[in-house]
């Protein structure tokens, strides 16, 4: 029996044919009988369907990934994982390098390419420190997901509130609905102080 396992992160990948409609195009191309996926990060310790699988291979089975670090998450464990397969007489197939053989060829192919493969991981997560350390001295950064209004269309949706415009017509003027202040994630966003904010929360001002 030939099993697939493809992987992905929890963000989504679809770079470089990571996607999982890529792996298990490519995994179905080559004749895999069941495949096998999963979305977990390849820091996460826990892949409870590639654990399974581990555990459902039988002697004489072939396990097929696309690329190696769809595989394992650092040298060691790959290194340990595939010699275990091989004491259960299973095959371990990785469609970018090839059949990988129970030889001490073998294994040095295995151990140099999983090394490989670890080292762009932390290359991959240096760079991402590295800019978010650059992003944080912008004096404009600000933590967490971008904020959705502009303080000045949120000082706007404000003034026309002090008007005294009820929420529903802001709403249809600005597209700032009043969720948007009950929540308040005004505070957030403009530049009114938090006196003025707290007052439209509590309905002082229509």
């Amino acid at each position: 029996m030939v099993y697939g396992y493809a992987r992905v992160s929890t963000i989504g990948q679809s770079r470089d044919g990571n996607s999982l409609e890529e792996q298990t195009a490519a995994l179905t191309e080559y004749g895999c009988q069941e495949i096998v996926t999963e979305a977990f990060t390849g820091k996460t310790v826990e892949r409870p369907a590639f654990t399974e699988l581990l555990h459902k291979l039988q002697s004489g089975d072939t396990l097929v990934v696309t690329k190696l670090d769809r595989f394992a998450r650092s040298t060691i464990e790959g290194v340990q994982t595939v010699r275990e397969l091989f004491a259960r007489d299973i095959k371990v197939h990785i469609l970018n390098i090839g059949l990988i053989e129970n030889t001490l060829t073998g294994n040095l192919i295995l151990t140099v390419f999983l090394a490989f493969a670890e080292f762009e991981r932390g290359m991959i997560l240096e760079r991402t420190q590295n800019g978010k350390v650059v992003a944080r001295m912008q004096p404009d950064y600000r933590e967490g997901r971008p904020p959705k209004y502009k303080p000045a269309q949120i000082s706007h949706a404000l003034e026309l509130l002090n008007s005294g415009m009820t929420y529903r017509r802001v709403g249809e003027l600005t597209g700032i609905s009043k969720k948007h202040f009950d929540t308040g994630e005004e505070e957030a966003e403009m530049t009114s102080s938090p006196t003025e904010v707290d007052r439209h929360r509590r309905g002082y001002i229509p």
